[in-house]
């Protein structure tokens, strides 16, 4: 009887330590049950990423939005006849509601890579050059992207707001293991994969020749071809080819006058010289 009762009471703590293990296993592959979501964490690749946040949901950023999309899109090409662009107490008087996205990496080639002096590894072809955040939705039918540029000693400032959402939408791309990135001369657009370089735009199928994909190395060689001697101090960069954007009318101590748009298929708004200023990007081609 002894034995029988001995029995019973090892085959419950076997039964017990079988229950608590399966349970063991089930919460690491699940979680635990009530556990509230973990709060995604801040991108470890962008410096500053909590203060770039804080930028774009900041009130002087929301009336640098409003004042952008308080001015039509000018029509055209060519620079045309400057609208000021209205002076308000609120800029955003009148405006739907919208927010601003939280900021994605824009980086663009560099210019070792470019010149075929840095090896065609991802470290070295590409950088971070600036922040994009895009509307969380159209604003009387218009999508615009507010755009940061890093600060000298650290953190982020407001660059310019453009029109469009296309740099915001593509950046957007960016997947684990892979790396979204701009050639900025064609507007061309690209993902990597390892050492593999992949078109997202027709701008960017058109720059690997209409190959579905090419080699880092091979990518190196294109785009050397293209712009090695467009670099900074080049001909080609001191006659202001490179840049794309036009100039605004300066008064006579060098500073930019009141705030105006300058006309163009495709505007923004820039800080300079302590003044807003909507600046005319001439469109080289369509976004695909």
């Amino acid at each position: 009887m002894r034995e029988t009762r001995t029995s019973s009471r090892r085959a419950a703590s076997r039964l017990t330590a079988l229950l608590v293990l399966s349970a063991s296993a089930l919460l690491s592959i699940v979680g635990p049950v009530h556990a509230a979501p973990a709060k995604d964490p801040l991108p470890a690749d962008i410096p500053d990423y909590q203060a770039a946040l804080d930028l774009v949901k900041s009130t002087n950023v929301r009336d640098a939005v409003c004042r952008f999309l308080s001015v039509p899109v000018p029509q055209g090409d060519g620079v045309g006849t400057a609208q000021p662009i209205p002076d308000k107490a609120d800029p955003c008087q009148g405006m739907p509601a919208f927010t601003v996205k939280d900021p994605l990496a824009l980086n663009e080639i560099t210019a070792g890579f470019v010149a075929g002096t840095s090896q065609p590894i991802a470290t070295e072809a590409v950088k971070l050059s600036g922040l994009v955040s895009a509307l969380s939705a159209s604003v009387n039918g218009r999508n615009v992207t507010v755009m940061l540029a890093p600060t000298q000693g650290g953190g982020w400032h407001l660059a310019a707001v453009r029109e469009g959402d296309s740099d915001a939408t593509y950046a957007g791309k960016a997947t684990l293991g892979t790396l979204v990135f701009t050639e900025p001369q064609i507007r061309g657009w690209y993902q990597l994969k390892l050492t593999t370089v992949e078109p997202l735009n027709d701008q960017a199928r058109q720059g690997l020749g209409g190959q579905s994909s090419v080699s880092l190395s091979d990518y190196q060689k294109l785009v050397k071809a293209r712009y090695a001697d467009k670099l900074p101090g080049s001909e080609y960069d001191n006659k202001g080819m490179s840049s794309g954007y036009g100039t605004a009318k300066k008064t006579q101590d060098g500073s930019l006058s009141t705030p105006a748009l300058l006309g163009g298929s495709s505007a923004a708004l820039a800080l300079a010289g302590g003044a807003f200023v909507l600046l005319l990007r001439r469109r080289r081609s369509t976004t695909g």
